[in-house]
């Protein structure tokens, strides 16, 4: 490995060049921040505007300090998935600098880049990391809870259509309205109002007012909306909610082992000899065994003569 291998590697595996890091990623939100005032912080445009240049500057040398630290084989740096996106941040950057005068949908995917920069202190915080892969570990197990709540969604929403579409056409007169008033009861937002609209029929007054301004033939239901939207609520918002915690402690839990075996095996594991280190450990043992061997040569040697 050359000097300049030790000195990268060295200097991204130290706490002074992450807290650094960390600091510029924290001045580039800042920064963005800042720009959205527009016409407010017109007359420090040019600061900043030199201020973030200098941090793409910051970014584009970390990059190539990391791709140095992989010694001659700088294609290893693309093996971890955040080392991709901090490069795809940074070459965004880049082109907008480049670029300065593209107008259209290419201006709003610069400006995401520049206000993405600040995803990137996920990658200097370990705890911070650990919690997106554990999100990223539980996409699966999410995926399925989130196929068993769209069944529950479009059985109770086509229920909802054939009882109280007549009664309250503002919150159940098709499916995708239905979908989007049951997507409201999930999330607990004034649920009730709609429960009683059905129960007591859409002419009926709620709270002082009238309960629905598109009714035109009142059918309350009574019970049974009071058990359609109870029964709901308790499925979608008690069980589905108790689901996805569920799923996201045990992968916290699958991710807090595996982070302990890689410790365990980095402490366990001895470290490898270079190509150099082992022809010279290899050398070092021959002369040993010539040096054995001559000793018994002599020996024997020595055996024979005394016998003569």
């Amino acid at each position: 490995m050359g000097k300049y291998a030790v000195w990268a590697r060295f200097t991204v595996r130290s706490s002074w060049f992450n807290n650094f890091i960390m600091g510029v990623i924290l001045l580039a939100g800042v920064i963005v921040g800042i720009q959205t005032y527009g016409e407010q912080v017109a007359e420090w445009k040019t600061l900043l505007y030199r201020i973030d240049k200098a941090i793409l500057a910051i970014f584009v040398i970390e990059v190539f300090i990391r791709m140095m630290a992989e010694d001659r084989r700088p294609w290893r740096y693309f093996s971890d998935p955040w080392n991709v996106f901090d490069f795809v941040i940074v070459s965004v950057g880049l082109m907008a600098l480049v670029m300065p005068d593209i107008n259209g949908a290419f201006v709003a995917v610069f400006r995401l880049a520049r206000v993405l920069r600040v995803f990137r202190l996920v990658r200097t915080i370990p705890r911070l990391q650990l919690l997106v892969n554990v999100l990223l570990k539980s996409i699966p197990s999410i995926g399925h809870v989130a196929i068993l709540m769209s069944i529950i969604f479009y059985i109770y929403a086509t229920m909802g259509v054939f009882l109280f579409g007549v009664n309250d056409p503002v919150h159940f007169g098709n499916l995708q309205l239905s979908l989007l008033s049951l997507f409201r009861v999930v999330t607990l937002e004034d649920w009730t109002d709609i429960m009683y609209i059905n129960m007591y029929g859409c002419d009926h007054e709620i709270w002082g007012y009238a309960a629905s301004a598109g009714c035109l033939s009142p059918e309350p239901a009574g019970w049974v909306a009071s058990f359609f939207f109870v029964s709901f609520v308790l499925v979608g918002t008690m069980v589905m909610l108790n689901l996805f915690i569920g799923v996201i402690i045990n992968s916290m839990e699958e991710a807090k082992l595996d982070v302990q075996r890689d410790r365990e095996m980095r402490r366990s594991a001895k470290p490898a000899l270079s190509a150099e280190d082992e022809l010279a450990r290899l050398n070092a043992r021959l002369v040993e065994m010539q040096k054995e061997l001559e000793y018994t040569m002599y020996r024997l040697s020595k055996t024979n003569k005394e016998k003569e």
